[in-house]
């Protein structure tokens, strides 16, 4: 059974906040997972480990970004712990039949879902966080920055080198513009 710490005056509104969170947490961990199941897995594991260590964060700091560090930090210990097992990245395409109407568009939504899920798959693990947290979460590049714990300017230096990485593999060359120049 496990013992709570004791109750603190702001432990209800930890907890609340946390349960805020978690649509926001659940997003930020497919991105960086892209395996639903892996992403709920790693957004129950970081809220335990919130709830255990609930001492250590500070009432009036920024709760979203204690969790994210939380979250960046089990999934940086998973992969060393396992750097020969390959990720898979199997989006649950059942979740978004329900948004696309038209046959073909849902067609090329999943044709270019799976290309962007393929794409991000190829990128670093620190490509891959700097774009969850700013593109998909919508993080401010300050934010990011206290949530990775490093400058606003590497911040924006990371996120421009991903953005060009993911946009080099997400590229497609013209027809009869084989050489890749300007047409």
């Amino acid at each position: 059974m496990l013992k709570w710490p004791i109750k603190r005056k702001d432990d209800r509104q930890f907890r609340e906040g946390l349960v805020e969170l978690l649509p926001r947490l659940r997003r930020f961990a497919l991105s960086l997972t892209g395996n639903m199941d892996e992403a709920d897995e790693l957004v129950q594991a970081a809220c335990e480990r919130a709830l255990s260590r609930q001492h250590q964060w500070r009432t009036g700091t920024r709760l979203d970004s204690w969790m994210f560090k939380i979250m960046h930090r089990m999934l940086i210990d998973d992969r060393k712990s396992m750097r020969r097992r390959k990720l898979h990245i199997l989006f649950e395409e059942e979740r978004f039949t329900g948004i696309l109407r038209d046959g073909m568009k849902k067609l090329e939504a999943r044709l270019e879902l799976k290309k962007v899920a393929g794409a991000m798959r190829q990128l670093s693990d620190n490509d891959r966080v700097i774009l969850s947290l700013v593109c998909v979460d919508g993080m401010s590049y300050r934010d990011a920055a206290e949530t990775l714990q490093i400058p606003p300017g590497t911040v924006m230096s990371r996120l421009a080198r991903a953005r060009r990485k993911l946009h080099g593999l997400l590229a497609v060359p013209a027809a009869g513009n084989v050489s890749g120049g300007a047409e």
